[in-house]
C-alpha cells in the first residue's frame, strides 16, 4: 500500500519492530487464523520477498535492539507498542512480562511506568483441576481491578505515542478492535454456558488502546492520504 508519508524507520527496522511485536504475541504458544492473516497483510505490505518470509520469524531482544538501534524514543514507542500487543486482548501473562522485561533490558530502557503494568498481570487459576500439570495453559484469572492511581503513570506514558510510520499504524488499527465488544451470553441447547464481559471492563487500559487507535486512524487519514475505510 502506498503512502504519501515518509518514515523515520528504515525497512529493515520495521521489520524487526514487527517481528518483535509478533513474537510477543505468539509467546502464549497460539498463532490462530486472525494472527496468520495479519502477518500475511503485513509482509504484502512491506513488500518482502515471499522466499525470506522475514516476518514469521521470532526476534531475540538482542537483534532488536541491534537492529532498531540506540535511539532511546525508538525504543520506547516499541516498547509501548509493545504492550500493546501484550495488552490488547485484556490478559497480560507471565510470559508476555518476561519477554517485555528481556525487551527493555536489550534496549537498555528502565520505564518506571512499565512497573505498574504488573498490578494487572494474570495469574493459572490455583484451583483448576489440571493447573499443576498444564501450568502456563491453565486458565488465566484477572487479578481485582488496581486502584486508577496506581496505572497513572503507564497511561501518561501510553498517551505520549506518536505516531510515524504507515506500516506501524495499519498494525495497530488492525490490532485494536474498532469498538468494545458488546456483553453478551454464549448458550448452547438454551443454556448460557459462557459469559463474555466487555473487553473494556476486563482491560484498565482500554481507553489508551482506543485513543493509540485513533491518533493511527489520523495520522494515516491526514498525512498519509490513506483510505482507512477497511479499518472503520
Amino acid at each position: 500500500m502506498a503512502s504519501v508519508a515518509k518514515s523515520p524507520y528504515t525497512k529493515k527496522q520495521i521489520s524487526a519492530w514487527l517481528r518483535g511485536l509478533l513474537t510477543l504475541a505468539w509467546c502464549d504458544g497460539n498463532y490462530d487464523p486472525q494472527e496468520q492473516k495479519l502477518i500475511a497483510d503485513l509482509t504484502k505490505d512491506l513488500a518482502i520477498d515471499d522466499e525470506e518470509v522475514v516476518l514469521y520469524k521470532s526476534i531475540e531482544p538482542e537483534e532488536l535492539a541491534d537492529i532498531l538501534g540506540h535511539d532511546p524514543n525508538t525504543g520506547e514507542n516499541f516498547l509501548r507498542t509493545a504492550v500493546l500487543v501484550a495488552i490488547a486482548d485484556g490478559i497480560y501473562s507471565a510470559s508476555e512480562a518476561e519477554l517485555l522485561h528481556r525487551y527493555s533490558e536489550a534496549l537498555g530502557l528502565k520505564i518506571e511506568a512499565l512497573e505498574s503494568l504488573e498490578h494487572t498481570l494474570c495469574e493459572p487459576q490455583q484451583n483448576h483441576p489440571d493447573a499443576e500439570a498444564i501450568g502456563d495453559s491453565a486458565p488465566l484469572v484477572s487479578p481485582p481491578q488496581p486502584h486508577p492511581n496506581l496505572l497513572h503513570p503507564l497511561k501518561d506514558w501510553l498517551d505520549g505515542m506518536d505516531i510515524h510510520d504507515p506500516s506501524l499504524a495499519r498494525f495497530i488499527c488492525k490490532m485494536v478492535p474498532p469498538q468494545c465488544p458488546f456483553e453478551r451470553d454464549i448458550k448452547l441447547f438454551g443454556h448460557k454456558v459462557v459469559h463474555i464481559p466487555p473487553l473494556c471492563k476486563l482491560n484498565p487500559l482500554y481507553e489508551q488502546l482506543v485513543g493509540l487507535r485513533f491518533r493511527a486512524l489520523c495520522y494515516l487519514a491526514d498525512e498519509c492520504k490513506e483510505d482507512i475505510s477497511e479499518f472503520t
